[in-house]
């Protein structure tokens, strides 16, 4: 027997319980027979608004991530999908690594992570130097650059944004991400990355790379791209970027 609803494939989304952008982003990009079902990290304090606290924040994820898996396995889920991505760039590439390890080891199936969807986007488009738009302090900012670097990539710019708590991140308007595009972006650059899956960024990236010519990933879209094209899913989607319209 096959689930009704999720008959080609269900994924199991874990994701801060401060997130409020992963979720309807994933929806938006559902494709038929292919469902998600989140699982919660609790988050006990939310602020960001320093490097010792923004640490804090990933103590918490360490702590609860486990559980968060244990109930989102009794739906009997096909794969994982990280809805969080500080974590799955910190310490770089060994980093991720591990990181991608361990929720195998604990969940028994493969995951996407944001770290790596960005990791294999950049590749798909043949880009050589980047920018990156974050919503972090710049101890996140410096993981980001690292696990970009450590690839081979070359990072120009990165804009952090300093949010000062999980769920702030989730207001960041358009018009604000929009002047970040423009601020980080120059000829030289091959390609744009935005993180952190609590910033709303699929449509306008969508939009971005017709008037910028060049590929925007939005990291939401990266992740749900990856999940499904791990899994065989070769759909397209439109309104969310390059990558789920043409790859």
């Amino acid at each position: 027997m096959v689930d009704a609803l999720g008959w080609r494939k269900k994924f199991g989304v874990i994701a801060p319980s401060t997130n409020t952008i992963v979720e309807p982003d994933f929806y938006r990009m559902r494709v038929e027979g292919v469902t998600a079902h989140f699982s919660r990290i609790w988050i006990r304090n939310q602020n960001l608004s320093s490097d010792s606290a923004f640490q804090e924040l990933l103590v918490q994820i360490r702590d609860e991530i486990h559980y968060a898996i244990q109930r989102v396995l009794t739906a009997e889920v096909d794969y994982m999908v990280m809805g969080m991505s500080a974590e799955t760039f910190w310490g770089g590439v060994e980093g991720n690594r591990q990181f991608v390890k361990q929720i195998r080891d604990w969940s028994g199936m493969g995951v996407a992570t944001g770290a790596e969807a960005c990791e294999r986007a950049l590749k798909r488009f043949n880009a050589k130097k980047i920018a990156v738009i974050t919503p972090y302090q710049p101890i996140g900012d410096e993981n980001v650059r690292r696990f970009f670097s450590e690839l081979g990539f070359e990072v120009g710019k990165v804009k952090g944004l300093r949010c000062p708590t999980a769920v702030a991140i989730a207001h960041v308007q358009e018009d604000e991400l929009r002047q970040a595009l423009l601020e980080i972006n120059d000829d030289s650059v091959d390609a744009l990355v935005q993180v952190g899956t609590n910033l709303s960024m699929v449509r306008l990236a969508d939009e971005a790379e017709r008037w910028l010519g060049k590929p925007v990933i939005a990291i939401n879209a990266a992740t749900w791209w990856m999940a499904l094209r791990d899994n065989g899913i070769t759909d397209t989607v439109y309104g969310c970027g390059r990558l789920l319209r043409d790859h």
